[in-house]
């Protein structure tokens, strides 16, 4: 049976609950959260909806129900509020993180681990240095969300279907976060031949706004609802079902590195290939000089963040 966890059952947990409980191949969901009531009626309420077409069993439980669990994820954790950054969470949810990973490890040692707690980039390195998790277990959602929504905005300005938009966004889930231009292709060419041959250029000024929505889309849908659940749901059940299927398929994701564009120890998003025994080897795609030198800043900036959540 593919058995999914999920710790957390706020307004991320239960978005990625309804979405995977339709998700072919998960076949049961298990809600954990401190909050047991809340759990408990997240579950009750998915399960309803997922009647209408899904064949996921959904409940809450504890953590002894996630043994066997082949995919853990785990969104439990102080939520990002407006004028905050994802680092400014540092501290409080690294030792949120600690704790869950200690109850799951014991009754789950072999599962892997997909992170959306905020920075969501650090959670990696604190599960490989602090519980021996193999890095290729220890996966964070990184910039798989930001890398659709770069091929959307893209998809958007060319008026074409995102899935015939090939873009990724490297490096930190946040603020130092780089859109990987040169590497982005439509129908086997580079971007900007495609857009100049559809009457749809994108000069510099264009590249810059696009950046700028991309990087700041979270920071936008909060200041307006509150909270950005239903991107990082989706994310979640992609991910997760690329990694109960077997698929082998690439994603932007992150995983403990011991040294990125020479930097050492740091967790930066690239392509993975995701499939049932985790994520590859990250895949360095080939950059320009300037997503060099943002990159390399990147992987520094989340250095500096690890080094602060393994001192905590």
């Amino acid at each position: 049976m593919r058995k999914v966890g999920i710790i957390g059952a706020g307004l991320v947990g239960a978005a990625a609950g309804y979405l995977l409980a339709i998700t072919p191949g998960v076949r049961e969901i298990v809600l954990v959260d401190l909050d047991q009531a809340r759990a408990r009626s997240e579950a009750q309420d998915i399960a309803h909806a997922a009647a209408f077409g899904g064949t996921a069993q959904i409940r809450a439980g504890d953590y002894a129900d996630l043994a066997g669990a082949q995919v853990v994820v785990i969104t439990a954790g102080t939520s990002l509020k407006p004028g905050q950054t994802r680092l400014d969470l540092l501290s409080a949810n690294v030792h949120v993180v600690s704790a869950v990973l200690e109850r799951v490890l014991k009754v789950a040692p072999e599962t892997v681990l997909l992170f959306a707690t905020n920075p969501v980039d650090v959670m990696p390195a604190i599960a490989v240095r602090r519980f021996g998790v193999p890095r290729g277990r220890a996966i964070g959602t990184g910039c798989a969300l930001d890398s659709a929504r770069f091929r959307d905005r893209l998809a958007q300005h060319l008026g074409v279907s995102p899935g015939s938009v090939h873009a990724n966004v490297l490096g930190e889930h946040g603020d130092s976060e780089v859109l990987h231009w040169s590497g982005a292709h439509v129908a086997g060419m580079p971007l900007t031949l495609f857009a100049e041959k559809l009457g749809h250029p994108i000069p510099p000024d264009v590249q810059a706004t696009i950046a700028q929505e991309v990087r700041t889309s979270a920071y936008r849908i909060k200041e307006g609802k509150g909270v950005s659940n239903f991107g990082i749901g989706g994310c979640i059940a992609r991910l997760t079902r690329a990694l109960l299927n077997d698929e082998h398929v690439l994603f932007s994701v992150s995983t403990f590195m011991d040294e990125a564009l020479g930097v050492p120890e740091t967790c930066i998003s690239l392509p993975h290939v995701l499939g049932a025994q985790g994520a590859s080897a990250p895949l360095l795609p080939p950059l320009d000089a300037q997503e060099n030198q943002e990159l390399r800043h990147s992987a520094e900036v989340l250095r500096d963040a690890i080094r602060h959540g393994l001192a905590a």
